[in-house]
């Protein structure tokens, strides 16, 4: 059997490179983080530019939403044009917002009903999506699994089917900031309080597993010695965020992890989109070499401490994670590389 030549890509050829039609399946997961998960396009556009496609995906909160956008067939390009487009206006932005959230809320009772929260998730999505993105699980061009919490239930929920948006809006319903999500008479809000990088949900879909990491941690300031009031709020979710990962990464991890590199940006600094997109290329850089490695069924090294943890976190290195590389991938490149030698 001939041995087919590999397809060049180049990068920004676009609006999304073909795929490569062989080599190992990836299941890709996209972790929540609030704004500084808009490093997530920056990902995806090292897909694009090497013409991959994930078999798989799964998001939670602003991973879902970056997430949906692309299942639905937009370019990592088109979503980054897209979200320039969108906060470039952020004025109207909230007044759209705040106007979007007034009209929720009975007419008669507006002035004095106690709200639930500043802003509606699904009036956000409606501004922020263009058209093409679906509204239905069945319309997707990736399946993709959404993470949200059962607010009563304390316990996780994944959405597969029925409606993208409202699986979307529950995902990223972040509370005292977004209204909670009611589906089938349940509610739902942010899906990083029980899982912010559900990598696990992709694991068995596939044959690599890469879980794009884009928590945060709190960074001093220089003139005060302690944190304010809304400093800690914030930053509470940055330690169970990075709680739940350490503690998942002790059991079972990603072949593959990479770190956005914004870690230090805050939980909604939407505004400083174009910072935290320009912080995420070197990650982008290396997310790339090793998908390369996979493609080419390169050896890759061996972490032999499969248990190990995310070491704790100092504020002068903030992107310190370990990455993680399992000795289950090496033995499928082992085989793939196998296979190929022996088509030959």
């Amino acid at each position: 059997m001939n041995k087919t030549a590999p397809s060049t890509v180049v990068a920004g050829t676009s609006p999304r490179s073909p795929a490569r039609t062989s080599g190992p399946s990836i299941g890709l997961a996209l972790g929540g983080g609030g704004a500084r998960g808009l490093a997530h396009v920056v990902m995806l556009e090292a897909f694009d530019e090497l013409g991959l496609r994930p078999k798989v995906m799964a998001g939670t909160s602003i991973g879902a939403v970056i997430g949906a956008a692309y299942a639905s067939g937009m370019s990592a390009r088109e979503i980054r044009a897209q979200m320039q487009e969108v906060l470039s206006t952020r004025f109207e932005l909230a007044r759209d917002l705040f106007a979007a959230r007034a009209r929720t809320l009975p007419r008669v009772s507006r002035i004095f009903a106690p709200l639930n929260a500043l802003l509606s998730p699904e009036a956000l999505l409606d501004l922020i999506y263009p058209a093409r993105v679906a509204r239905d699980f069945a319309h997707l061009d990736i399946p993709l699994k959404i993470v949200a919490t059962d607010f009563y239930a304390l316990d996780a929920r994944v959405f597969e089917t029925g409606s993208l948006r409202k699986a979307v809006a529950a995902s990223m319903a972040l509370p005292a900031i977004f209204e909670p999500i009611l589906v089938d008479n349940r509610a739902y809000v942010d899906g990083g309080l029980v899982n912010p990088l559900p990598y696990e949900l992709v694991r068995d879909d596939a044959d690599v597993t890469i879980a794009i990491d884009v928590s945060g941690v709190p960074v001093p300031v220089p003139d005060r010695a302690h944190p304010t009031a809304t400093e800690s709020l914030f930053a509470a979710s940055f330690i169970f965020e990075r709680t739940i990962i350490r503690e998942k990464l002790k059991t079972q991890q990603p072949d593959i992890l990479i770190q956005a590199g914004t870690s230090h940006f805050q939980l909604l600094d939407i505004w400083k989109l174009d910072e935290i997109l320009n912080a995420a290329v070197p990650a982008k850089e290396e997310l790339k070499v090793k998908l390369d490695r996979i493609l080419g069924a390169e050896t890759l090294p061996v972490v032999t401490d499969t248990t190990a943890a995310l070491p704790a976190v100092r504020s002068e290195t903030p992107h310190a994670l370990v990455q993680v590389e399992r000795p289950r991938l090496l033995r499928r490149l082992k085989s793939l590389k196998r296979t190929r030698n022996k088509d030959l």
